[in-house]
């Protein structure tokens, strides 16, 4: 309210400052925001306060300096020759209005099965979407077809703060998800070449055994039961889902080149900002993005217009940088070449290795060459193996 009615900082030095307080308080002139400063008073005022003080700065023999002129009377005068402008705040300011009729976010937490496009995806077959009235958010209603829609969802709370829709979800983490087995009839074949080191069948018929050597493709473990009789004849065929866990030593190959030479990025002094705004679809771009850049870069730092803790828009803002830079090149030294090679060998292991392989055995050699430098390197390990194949005969 102080900010629309406008009000003054000043400074007030002279004979009896002490005096011009006891007075204002007599005339009932509101002061604040008092502060003692060098032999002086800085204080701030209203403006009909303001008018009320020269009869008595005639009696104390003071002096009042306005610091400081705060306000939107002040705002106005300072740009009454810019009209556009202020017509401009007016129509923002009424734009910022009619935004707060409106739901501009919708959150999701809780959720970790069912993701968050699921949810926007079920909840706009409701209705219930960015840009709706706020008039029409039923808040119960909501939660009521999320539980009934998705059954793994046990609790759902939905409220509406500002121009936000929070929708706190709880999942039923306690039932576990059983993974249909497969009812079709099928083989187990190698999908790598091996020797087998260990096989466990719990269904179908297997075909190799400890110390087989197998190609890929073969078929490790059969889907096809045959019951036979005396004469060893087939009387009978059975298909089944075969399942096993069969382990293979295996030979992983790894090979990398990097080149001596390499190109880095060298930022010049030439850059570019460049303000924006989004308003749906539509990117609104304020300043001049210069084309003539060979090559640059852009960063984005965008945020979200905000009114108060709680209100929400989604009319992104934000600024584009656009820096130049040119490419110079350098050389990697042997030694720096030989580290960059092993940190990817040992990435590559590494994930060998979260993949549920056993590392036996590593054979590495680097050798070196004018344009830079080789890895190759021979890993024999231990690894599941075997893929699924449909029987097409049955």
């Amino acid at each position: 309210m102080l900010y629309i009615r406008g009000y003054l900082k000043i400074r007030v030095t002279g004979y009896s400052p002490e005096r011009f307080l006891n007075l204002c308080k007599n005339k009932n002139i509101e002061i604040w925001g008092l502060e003692a400063k060098n032999n002086a008073y800085v204080m701030c005022m209203n403006i009909s306060g303001f008018r009320k003080l020269k009869p008595i700065l005639r009696k104390t023999k003071t002096k009042v300096t306005i610091e400081e002129r705060i306000g939107l009377p002040f705002f106005f005068y300072k740009y009454r020759k810019r009209i556009s402008f202020l017509i401009g705040i007016f129509l923002c300011s009424v734009l910022v209005l009619l935004g707060t009729f409106f739901v501009w976010n919708i959150e999701f937490e809780g959720n970790q099965a069912i993701t968050n496009d699921v949810l926007f995806e079920y909840l706009e077959t409701k209705n219930v979407k960015h840009g709706m009235l706020k008039t029409d958010v039923k808040c119960e209603q909501i939660a009521k077809n999320i539980r009934k829609e998705f059954d793994d969802i046990i609790w759902v709370s939905v409220s509406l703060k500002g121009s936000k829709l929070s929708i706190h979800i709880k999942e039923n983490m306690d039932s576990i998800k059983k993974v249909e087995e497969e009812t079709e009839a099928c083989d187990i074949i190698a999908d790598k070449s091996g020797t087998v080191i260990s096989i466990i069948t719990r269904n179908g018929v297997p075909k190799v055994q400890v110390g087989s050597e197998v190609k890929k493709g073969d078929v490790l473990v059969s889907g096809v039961l045959e019951v036979l009789n005396d004469g060893k004849e087939v009387v009978e065929t059975h298909y089944v889902t075969a399942d096993a866990d069969i382990i293979l030593e295996t030979e992983e190959y790894f090979e990398q080149t990097i080149n001596r030479e390499y190109n880095i990025k060298q930022y010049t002094k030439k850059k570019n900002l460049l303000p924006y705004i989004k308003i749906g679809e539509i990117l609104l771009e304020f300043g001049f993005n210069n084309k003539q850049y060979k090559n640059y870069e852009i960063t984005t730092k965008e945020r979200q217009v905000q009114i108060g803790e709680l209100a929400f828009f989604s009319f992104p803002y934000g600024t584009k940088k656009i820096k130049e830079y040119v490419w110079k090149k350098k050389e990697y030294t042997n030694e720096e070449m030989e580290t960059l090679l092993n940190a990817s060998f040992e990435l590559f292991c590494k994930k060998l290795e979260e993949n549920g392989s056993a590392i036996l055995n590593r054979e590495v050699s680097l050798t070196n060459s004018n344009a830079g430098k080789k890895i190759t390197a021979k890993i024999l390990l231990q690894q599941e193996c075997g893929v699924r194949r449909k029987i097409v005969d049955f």
